[in-house]
């Protein structure tokens, strides 16, 4: 069982400025940080163009955008010690949807297609999170099937027709290709929703009671927590926000087809795991999943710059995968003998 991390304690005299030092030095989130600048060091020194150039710094921030949502869903999941397999389906069946709100619709409000993208999204979430809830049967199994469902209503609906960029309002397209003082639109409303949602599991206790469930579901139940609702509520995000990442996928590349958001949950998975959000619950944070999600797909563009071929990149993938596994672990077990180390102490 992996534990909640607990803050360091600090000399009496330190002060405040040591103390944040402290904690951003020893953070898991800063390793994953220095590992992305120095992947976009290393592909800006063989092409300069990666990072300046006007294209090259747009597509740096532009692109990990819409995966930076999909992921912060999945990470408040596997927060909770579940996943969610069905966030790429979800992607995919919204996108299409906010497509055919536009032709069928004629005259429809962008905030209308906005809000039924996400409430669509997080009706499908409900349905995953019911069904783990209640069923107890593990989240990975529940939403493996989800996601074929999903997927299947999606190549159902969709058939051999597709969304053009042609259908689609000019306006909403332009929040795809938009930029507010050089920042792309979809990448301040992905940091809008980071920000939330950070703040939303640090100072609500409603979120901190997710850290709770994720490290003891058993012990969270016994101490009077409401297990079932949190589990619920958890799904309930992660679809909300892949159904938001599924209209803004629209409006970023105008076409979709049934393949759209195909393979997005295993990203997400990696983005947060590689993040240092525990595979087994109850550790880590939206900010760690959120630079994870950046760091690889960064790394998708960078290593064909570096002249590495395609195998090789999804390696290095997979690599830092089991590195942030065997990390995890290795800190939860220097944890737990910390703590037994001072309980023998105190006796």
């Amino acid at each position: 069982m992996t534990t909640v991390a607990t803050p360091p304690t600090t000399a009496p005299g330190s002060s405040p400025a040591s103390r944040i030092v402290r904690q951003i030095a020893t953070a898991r989130e800063t390793g994953i940080v220095i590992a992305l600048l120095l992947v976009i060091f290393f592909a800006t020194l063989r092409n300069p163009a990666f990072l300046f150039s006007s294209d090259g710094f747009r597509d740096l921030l532009l692109t990990p955008s819409l995966l930076l949502l999909v992921a912060v869903g999945q990470a408040i999941v596997i927060i909770t010690r579940n996943v969610d397999l069905s966030v790429g389906s979800i992607v995919g069946l919204t996108a299409y949807l906010t497509g055919r709100l536009f032709i069928d619709v004629q005259g429809i409000p962008i905030i209308a297609v906005f809000a039924a993208g996400i409430i669509f999204g997080g009706i499908l979430g409900v349905i995953n999170g019911a069904l783990v809830a209640f069923a107890r049967v593990p989240a990975l199994v529940i939403t493996l099937g989800t996601m074929y469902i999903y997927r299947g209503i999606n190549v159902a609906w969709t058939g051999s027709n597709r969304i053009n960029a042609s259908d689609l309002p000019a306006a909403f397209r332009g929040l795809g290709t938009g930029q507010i003082l050089f920042i792309p639109i979809l990448t301040i409303i992905a940091v809008v929703v980071l920000i939330v949602a950070a703040w939303y599991l640090r100072n609500l206790r409603s979120g901190r009671e997710l850290y709770a469930i994720g490290s003891d579901p058993a012990a969270a139940h016994l101490y009077g927590l409401n297990v079932t609702r949190r589990i619920i509520a958890a799904f309930v995000v992660s679809g909300a926000l892949s159904g938001l990442a599924g209209v803004l996928f629209a409006a970023r590349y105008g076409t979709v087809s049934s393949g759209a958001g195909l393979g997005w949950e295993l990203q997400a998975i990696g983005a947060a795991v590689i993040g240092g959000v525990a595979i087994s619950g109850g550790v880590g944070t939206v900010w760690g999943a959120a630079i994870g999600a950046y760091l690889l797909l960064t790394i998708n563009r960078a290593l064909p710059i570096l002249g590495i071929d395609d195998f090789w990149q999804r390696a290095v993938v997979g690599v830092l995968i089991l590195g942030a596994i065997v990390l995890d672990r290795v800190l939860a077990v220097r944890q737990h003998r910390r703590l037994i180390a001072e309980r023998e102490v105190t006796r």
